[in-house]
């Protein structure tokens, strides 16, 4: 069912942080993009600051982004960080606003951390100064969010199942596991005096139509991670990440209309997704002067194994009689894997005495490295969509703290690029995040607070010909991370 809905319909949206093209039930090169497309995160301290942190040691973000980092711990620290975040949306059809902005909120925990540290005492010879050993729960994404369209269009869906069910017997339609089989057991479409020709019932009229899409889940990462001191100039790491995926989406289309024997039709469509995946993580960290930190890592391809699920139902109404039609696909079932791209990460960090300092990372990530495959089904038409649609994109980071006293104010910002081929399509498809925050550092206890503004555009169509629908994403999320030493 799946196989036929992803290439007619193209159903699935992409949640994530929706830079994504959001087509109705999926094709799995959509997948590939949802599960690589990640923000930098971490601690209140890593996200006020807009996630920059690739040559910043010493915070516990370091153990899933550039494991250098733990080289500079001199303590052990243990910390955790609650966060609440408020996603809405605001759809626009045409000209016409659709809906003004749905509400989707949550409470998580994206983070929780636990850094071993065993420095070397200063007299001890040897490059060798000591090193820290980390393991960290991290939510590297959160796909809680729900956008509706509404308004009247010139093209029914039933168009697309009549064509697509052209030179296939009515009996044969009958018992289809598929969508536009369903369209026929309700009666959405109709046979002509041509065998195998088929038209929507009601043919004449516009419909008015409602479209939503709520999709749940997130990924989150268990990080095991080790990194050493070299001469209190170099810092080397390595990580190993342990990911796991849960996704649902549920979409509602319903097509009314106000003349005719056929009232109208809801198309229910339900996807789940999950499983677990794995990747490495190697960097290092280089202080030229005590000024500087220049940090380099590189992050090997998650290589997931997912289980899916999914099914769809179409019930009709008409009257002139008072009738309603309904018909189930089956359950699909599949298992697949996808590997999401390597990506390597670059930053730099001026250390302004003791007052503070400035931040900048740059990330590469080529999208179209990422791939499909599968026994259950086949895999070329993803893996060729992943390589005409997606390119490969940088994504930009820069922050500073300012330091006084015991008091720690920050500010950040962050913009991740298009990832979608400049020749696909023309909508701006990046992301945004501008943030900031305060802490307060004692000697055994520090508290850090961070709120993110995150923006972004999807580019929306129900079906293939339906109008294109602008779906403006908000994102407003706050942190906040204790910590203790030991």
């Amino acid at each position: 069912m799946k196989s036929i809905n992803k290439w007619i319909l193209g159903i699935s949206a992409f949640s994530l942080f929706g830079a994504g093209e959001v087509m109705g039930q999926s094709g799995y090169y959509q997948d590939a993009l949802r599960f690589s497309q990640l923000r930098s995160t971490g601690s209140a301290r890593v996200s006020a600051l807009g996630g920059t942190q690739n040559s910043l040691g010493g915070d516990v973000s370091n153990i899933h982004h550039n494991p250098a980092g733990l080289g500079f711990f001199r303590r052990s620290e243990f910390s955790l960080t609650p966060g609440y975040s408020s996603w809405g949306t605001e759809s626009v059809l045409g000209n016409v606003q659709g809906f003004d902005r749905i509400p989707t909120s949550n409470f998580a925990l994206p983070n929780l951390s636990l850094v071993i540290s065993s420095p070397r005492d200063p007299l001890t010879p040897g490059r060798f100064r000591g090193g820290s050993f980390g393991i960290s729960v991290n939510r590297l994404a959160n796909f809680n969010s729900e956008f509706a369209i509404a308004g009247i269009t010139p093209t029914s869906i039933a168009n697309i199942f009549a064509d697509d069910a052209f030179g296939i017997p009515g009996n044969s339609l009958d018992v289809e596991n598929s969508l536009r089989g369903l369209a026929y057991s309700t009666n959405i479409i109709v046979p002509t005096q041509t065998q195998g020709s088929y038209v929507p019932f009601n043919e004449t009229e516009a419909p008015d139509i409602y479209d939503q899409v709520i999709t749940q889940g997130g990924i989150n990462q268990v990080t095991f991670a080790y990194g050493a001191n070299l001469d209190n100039k170099l810092f080397l790491g390595a990580s190993l990440g342990v990911s796991s995926i849960n996704f649902s989406q549920f979409k509602t289309y319903t097509e009314d209309y106000l003349t005719g024997d056929l009232i109208g039709f809801d198309i229910n469509e339900d996807l789940y997704i999950n499983g677990t995946g794995v990747n490495l993580n190697i960097g290092a960290i280089y202080k030229p002067i005590d000024q500087i930190n220049l940090g380099l890592s590189f992050q090997t391809p998650t290589w997931y194994r997912l289980n899916e699920e999914s099914d769809s139902e179409i019930i009709s109404e008409f009257e002139n009689p008072n009738e309603t039609f309904s018909a189930r696909t089956d359950l699909f079932t599949s298992t697949y894997n996808i590997n999401t791209p390597m990506k390597v990460n670059a930053g730099a960090t001026y250390f302004i005495g003791k007052n503070g300092f400035i931040s900048a990372d740059i990330d590469y990530v080529d999208y179209t490295a990422a791939r499909v495959n599968s026994r259950d089904f086949g895999t070329a038409e993803d893996n060729n969509a992943i390589n005409q649609l997606y390119t490969a994109t940088f994504n930009y980071r820069v922050g500073g703290e300012f330091r006084y006293d015991i008091f720690r104010f920050r500010a950040g910002y962050g913009y991740y690029g298009n990832p979608f081929r400049n020749d696909f399509d023309n909508p701006s498809r990046h992301t945004q995040q501008v943030s900031g925050g305060v802490g307060v550092r004692l000697a055994n206890f520090y508290i850090d607070a961070a709120y993110m503004n995150t923006s972004f555009n999807q580019f929306y169509n129900s079906y293939s010909g339906s109008p294109d629908v602008d779906i403006r994403n908000t994102i407003n999320s706050g942190m906040l991370t204790v910590g203790f030493n030991f």
